[in-house]
């Protein structure tokens, strides 16, 4: 079993996951109670990955991240370096590719708070972003806790738009889904389905939680 490629996948969406639940919260609150224009042209923005096929995120990610892109030639600039084939790159690929299962599923949390409670904290004085970080996070819990569960199983099962930005670096870039096309390509089953078999308990894990989550939710 390739376990440096399953280390690298977990390190790469345990990453996502973190950074994705600290940005999504405050983009699913503005989402969820705020009216502005052009609000549904970035909420559909936001949710674009969904829709997309991973190949062609991954092309205009190579496009922006390369060294003729704008955020690739800046980086190359500072650094001397490049984003492409490097864990920090499929790091922001993975982001990209999975804020739609974060921000959604907070959206929906945020949303079924009682708004008495809200304006009862107002009537309190609280600012907005107390009420964000005193009443709002505290009583959505079960919504965020579900996002980040989705987000992780979507991390640890992206291929096409992080072999695209990616390759397949041992160690660095080289994640399960891109060993396990790898091995079945060399016709080696039985590593393929070794790798393939680590993915089910973790994802029927996540799944029953996620399940437990929103029948807690529904009460």
């Amino acid at each position: 079993m390739d376990y440096l490629a399953l280390y690298v996948t977990l390190k790469l969406a345990l990453v996502t996951t973190v950074f994705l639940m600290v940005i999504a919260a405050p983009i699913a609150y503005v989402l969820a109670y705020y009216r502005f224009p052009g609000k549904s042209f970035l909420e559909a923005l936001i949710y674009l990955p969904m829709a997309l096929p991973p190949t062609v995120i991954g092309f205009y990610l190579i496009i922006i991240m390369g060294p003729k892109g704008w955020v690739g030639g800046i980086w190359e600039k500072l650094t001397g370096g490049s984003l492409l084939f490097t864990f920090l790159g499929i790091t922001i690929a993975s982001i990209i590719y999975s804020i739609p299962f974060a921000v959604q599923p907070m959206k929906a949390a945020f949303q079924k708070i009682d708004r008495r409670l809200l304006d009862a904290a107002y009537v309190l004085g609280l600012s907005k972003k107390a009420v964000f970080l005193r009443v709002i996070i505290p009583n959505s819990l079960g919504g965020m806790a579900a996002a980040a569960i989705l987000v992780f199983l979507h991390s640890i099962g992206a291929f096409g738009v992080l072999l695209m930005v990616g390759g397949s670096i041992p160690g660095e870039t080289k994640v399960a889904s891109i060993a396990i096309y790898e091995a079945v390509e060399m016709m080696n089953y039985r590593a393929a389905g070794m790798i393939a078999l680590s993915f089910i308990p973790i994802s029927y894990a996540f799944l029953l939680v996620i399940n437990k989550l929103n029948k807690e939710s529904s009460i």
